[in-house]
């Protein structure tokens, strides 16, 4: 056995052991990638959500294509930079996205710089939904998402600002959303990324953030450098379950949203590739290591993908849903 064929056997066997329903799915690239390592595009600065994600999946990935993923952070311009930085490059299946409809989605479809529209990219796999929350600095006096909401009342004059990862990102649309249903302004503060935004509130910067969960707010929380206000869902995985649920607001019960993610290509990759690529994102969410670390991390995770058919279907889905969210706050697409 060539060196060459030992190497593709043991991919295809770790394939297999790590996730028995990929037993049909192509195990190796005839032409024999990946050959070389992989890079793993973060649209945001380490050490903030995205990047804890990506950096967890990246070593699974890794393991089973045996090649190094090394994960890339490109922070600024709510996710364009990052973006940018794959269509670039060649469609090769080498360069791949950590990516959610902040980017991929909203970005091209609101920010008249964004050179790109979502078709330019192919979503290889959806890997979980992120539940977003509504943070407070310490000293604010509120401890409910009501309680935030009468104060936004009071402090018309001087509205309460809030933290997000960028302008036009979900989190952005949101805090409009919020101040046009309870009919009191809030005075956007985007930030280059997660953690930035998380520090911005955690230092008094600004009054609120809104972010996607992660376990280090409970530990700040404990710490009386923040409070965790308020999620946006109707229900949480059990690590979560200490946060309160939207429902509980009196005033706001249906105003829930998550964030979806998944792992996208440029446009015109080998589909051979992309589904040895798509076998090794499955493995990973098979993992039920991973699957709890992601949970923790306040996940709800997806599960494997095993057709492009279906990729396909799940990017359908999300440009859909991103087209409600831009008309309820009012807002046109351009893409």
């Amino acid at each position: 056995m060539t060196a060459t064929h030992r190497r593709q056997f043991l991919q295809y066997a770790s394939v297999l052991a790590g996730a028995p329903w990929l037993a049909t799915q192509p195990a190796w690239a005839a032409d024999g990638y990946p050959s070389k390592p992989l890079s793993l595009v973060v649209p945001y600065p380490a050490g903030g959500a995205s990047d804890t994600a990506a950096r967890i999946f990246g070593e699974s990935i890794g393991k089973t294509l045996k090649q190094q993923v090394v994960v890339e952070n490109y922070g600024g311009g709510t996710g364009l930079i990052g973006a940018n930085k794959v269509l670039s490059a060649q469609a090769d299946a080498y360069t791949f996205f950590h990516g959610s409809i902040n980017e991929v989605f909203l970005a091209p479809m609101l920010n008249p710089s964004a050179r790109y529209t979502p078709k330019d990219f192919s979503l290889v796999a959806p890997i979980s939904e992120a539940h977003i929350v509504l943070l407070a600095r310490n000293g604010l006096q509120a401890d409910s998402l009501d309680k935030v909401i009468a104060l936004a009342k009071q402090s018309s004059a001087k509205p309460l600002t809030y933290a997000t990862v960028g302008i036009d990102s979900i989190y952005h649309l949101m805090g409009e959303a919020l101040a046009t249903r309870v009919g009191a302004p809030l005075l956007h503060v985007p930030y280059k990324g997660g953690a930035p935004a998380l520090q911005g509130v955690a230092g008094g910067e600004v009054d609120l953030a809104i972010l996607p969960y992660q376990t280090s707010f409970d530990a700040m929380q404990a710490q009386g450098r923040l409070k965790v206000v308020t999620s946006f869902s109707k229900e949480l995985p059990t690590p979560l379950a200490h946060i309160p649920l939207i429902g509980q607001s009196q005033q706001l019960p249906d105003f829930a949203y998550t964030i979806s993610g998944g792992y996208f290509v440029k446009q015109g990759c080998p589909a051979e590739r992309v589904s040895l690529l798509r076998n090794a994102i499955g493995a990973a969410l098979q993992n039920p290591e991973i699957r709890a670390r992601l949970e923790a991390e306040g996940r709800t995770v997806a599960q494997p993908t095993g057709s492009q058919a279906a990729a396909n279907q799940a990017f359908d889905q999300y440009l859909l849903r991103v087209g409600e969210l831009i008309r309820t706050v009012g807002r046109k697409p351009m893409a």
